[in-house]
């Protein structure tokens, strides 16, 4: 297994494949609730565009990806409409006494991991990739879960995210989960 920045259009695609197999559209309400899902579709040049400014983070077998953990830059907020409430929600956040938009952070736009490499710890490491990453450059990041996706709400709240704000927009009920790199919360 290689955790790894995707730097080839071959894994872009491979992405796409992924996402596909787990959008909640495809799934049965049993596989939707036990495993999780997710909620967005991306094209093929939304995931370039994002890629070309901040590589994904990418798991691999036998040159296969079979998980990924998007990073969706603030630049890219109108990307997506789905995704639109959610970024005009964040300037409305205060953190720390100050509105979230003064802290730097960009969001994690979407992770997910193939059916049979769930609970191997490729999500754990798939975080600590965007750790090593963007740490540097990001005091935060941020995601929204589905608060009907309790797989995916326990598996963030165990890397170290923590709910910032609840919201409920047309198709659901939504938690912005915040993970603050300025503390020392996750273990390798």
């Amino acid at each position: 297994m290689e955790i790894k920045l995707a730097d080839n259009i071959q894994e872009l695609h491979q992405i796409l494949v992924v996402q596909k197999e787990n959008y909640f559209g495809n799934l049965s309400e049993k596989s939707i609730n036990d495993k999780g899902f997710v909620t967005v579709k991306h094209s093929f040049g939304i995931i370039e565009k994002m890629n070309s400014k901040a590589p994904q983070v990418i798991a691999k077998d036998n040159d296969i990806v079979v998980a990924y953990a998007l990073v969706m830059l603030i630049e890219f907020k109108n990307l997506i409409p789905v995704l639109v409430p959610m970024f005009s929600i964040l300037e409305t956040i205060k953190f720390k006494g100050k509105n979230l938009s003064e802290f730097s952070f960009y969001v994690m736009g979407q992770i997910c991991v193939k059916d049979n490499y769930k609970r191997k710890g490729i999500f754990k490491k798939l975080y600590l990739k965007h750790k090593e990453v963007y740490s540097g450059l990001y005091e935060y990041c941020i995601t929204e879960v589905s608060s009907s996706n309790k797989p995916s709400m326990l598996a963030h709240h165990k890397i170290g995210f923590k709910t910032i704000h609840t919201f409920k927009d047309a198709t659901d009920e939504w938690n912005i989960l915040l993970w603050d790199w300025t503390e020392n919360n996750i273990s390798s």
